[in-house]
């Protein structure tokens, strides 16, 4: 069985892949590093580090590809939402390439299911993106944290997937001039957990209004913090709650 997901744009989660790196700021308080550190095994934070510099879960940059997981989404019979990789990067540099083409074949394969992919390593999604098949169930998608990062987004329109998004999570700043040409849903949320940096109000309402007049589904995940519950998902009293092709909120 695959993994039931708490994550508010998904149903289940799918983890062919063990192990990551950080590549950007967005990475700094990732739950996937931290849970990597909590469970153990291969991926887990201190590895290679002295007592002195541990400050925090680390990925050590290992990888581990599961190769008995690959077959799982042939054996849910009822169709799913699945987060791929969820624990990981897909498109991390130590992937090796036949790995991310048996994927995509499996999720060829399972038709009925629509598959959530996110990266932050977009030059290499573009990169591969000629050499992999592109099914209409298979959505793509790029993380976005702060302004620095938009270019992000101009590699992912370069990708031929039937749904192109965008997580703009966790919002470090503002994102004033989006271009979402070619992008079918954003997705935005603040940082979770200990140590959380703050999002702003009015960052949120800014892309909700880009969203807004350039025809892009739009789903506020969270405003986040330490108690995430508490402070919950409502924006100017409402749950923005739309997916790609479902724009009534």
């Amino acid at each position: 069985m695959g993994e039931a997901s708490k994550i508010e744009w998904t149903e289940t989660t799918w983890n062919p892949v063990r192990g990551c790196a950080r590549v950007s700021p967005g990475c700094e308080h990732c739950y996937a590093e931290r849970m990597a550190h909590r469970f153990g095994g291969l991926g887990g934070p201190y590895e290679g580090l002295t007592k002195s510099s541990r400050k925090g879960p680390k990925w050590t940059g290992r990888l581990r590809t599961l190769h008995e997981v690959l077959p799982q989404p042939l054996s849910w019979r009822a169709p799913r939402l699945v987060f791929v990789n969820s624990m990981s990067d897909l498109f991390y540099e130590r992937v090796p390439d036949d790995f991310i083409r048996d994927v995509f074949d499996v999720m060829a394969r399972a038709r009925w299911h629509k598959f959530q992919i996110l990266t932050k390593r977009s030059a290499r999604l573009r990169t591969l993106a000629p050499r992999l098949q592109w099914p209409e169930n298979v959505w793509m998608g790029v993380s976005v944290e702060d302004e620095r990062y938009v270019d992000r987004i101009d590699d992912l329109r370069s990708v031929p997937a039937s749904v192109r998004f965008v997580s703009l999570e966790p919002l470090l700043g503002p994102l004033p001039h989006l271009d979402l040409a070619g992008i079918h849903w954003a997705i935005v949320g603040g940082e979770s957990g200990p140590g959380a940096r703050p999002i702003e109000a009015e960052w949120v309402r800014e892309i909700r209004n880009q969203c807004l007049e350039q025809r892009v589904a739009f789903f506020f995940k969270q405003w986040g913090g330490v108690r995430k519950k508490a402070t919950g998902r409502m924006l100017d009293g409402k749950q923005w709650s739309q997916f790609p092709g479902v724009h009534d909120g």
